[in-house]
C-alpha cells in the first residue's frame, strides 16, 4: 500500500522534483502550491511536508492550522531558513525540520521515521495509566473500566493531544502555552496551570496523584506512555 503524503510547496521546480522522487520510492503525493484548502485534505494523508515560504499564509500559520485539524498527522517542515529561531518556532508545532538544500535520501529517511513513530504512537487506542484510553483518530477519550466517554473542552483536548505528540518529554510550560494559545507566554500567567488542573480532574483517579500528567516544579509537565 502506498503511503500518502500531503506536500505544500509553491516553487514549481522544487515541487515537481520532490514529487517525482517520492513517487519513484513508492509514496503517493498530493502536491499543493499554497496552504489554501489544506485543512480539508490533511486527514486523508499519513504525513505533511510543508514549505515555510508560501504565498498568502506562511508555513508557520498553515502548519499550526493543520496540526489543530489533524493532531495525529506528523508535519515535516522544509525551509531555506536556517536560523535557530526559525527552527525553534517551527518545532513548536511541527515534528521535524529539514533545511534546503537537502538530499532526497535524507528526506525519505526522515519521513520513514516520522511515519513509523506516528504509526506506533497512534495505532488504535493509547492507554494512559490503567484507566484512561485515548482514540486519536476519533479524537475521543474514554474511561477504561466503564467504557464511558470523558468529555473535554477544546483547550483541554488540545493540551492532551500536544502531550501525546511529545510522549515522555518534559515540556516547558512556556512551550505548551505558546503552542496552544499561539501567543507569547507572560511570566506568572496561570492560564495553563488552571487548564491542566481541570484536565487532571477529568483524567486522574485522584487529581493530586499525577499518575498521568506529571508536574516538574519550575519547569513544566510530562505525560508518560
Amino acid at each position: 500500500m502506498k503511503r500518502n503524503i500531503l506536500y505544500i510547496e509553491d516553487n514549481e521546480k522544487i515541487g515537481q522534483w520532490v514529487k517525482e522522487e517520492l513517487e519513484q520510492r513508492g509514496f503517493s503525493v498530493q502536491w499543493l502550491l499554497s496552504g489554501e484548502g489544506a485543512e480539508k485534505e490533511v486527514n486523508q494523508h499519513e504525513i505533511v511536508i510543508l514549505d515555510i515560504m508560501l504565498p498568502g499564509l506562511d508555513g508557520f500559520t498553515v502548519g499550526k492550522r493543520l496540526k489543530k485539524a489533524a493532531p495525529a498527522v506528523p508535519i515535516l517542515l522544509l525551509s531555506a531558513r536556517t536560523s535557530i529561531n526559525d527552527k525553534v518556532d517551527g518545532l513548536q508545532f511541527a515534528d521535524d525540520y529539514l533545511t534546503k538544500p537537502f538530499h532526497t535520501d535524507e528526506l525519505v529517511a526522515r519521513l520513514e521515521v516520522l511515519i513509523r513513530r506516528s504509526g506506533r504512537t497512534y495505532s488504535g487506542r493509547i492507554s494512559l495509566g490503567n484507566h484512561i484510553e485515548v482514540d486519536p483518530g476519533l479524537q475521543m477519550v474514554y474511561d477504561k473500566p466503564t467504557g464511558e466517554e470523558i468529555i473535554l473542552t477544546g483547550k483541554q483536548h488540545q493540551i492532551l493531544m500536544y502531550f501525546l505528540r511529545h510522549p515522555n518529554q518534559v515540556l516547558p510550560k512556556e512551550q505548551i502555552y505558546e503552542a496552544i494559545w499561539e501567543e507569547t507566554y507572560i511570566t506568572g500567567d496561570k492560564t495553563l496551570m488552571v487548564h491542566i488542573h481541570r484536565l487532571r480532574q477529568k483524567l486522574e483517579r485522584h487529581p493530586d496523584s499525577q499518575e498521568i500528567i506529571e508536574t516538574l516544579k519550575g519547569i513544566g509537565y510530562r505525560v508518560k506512555l
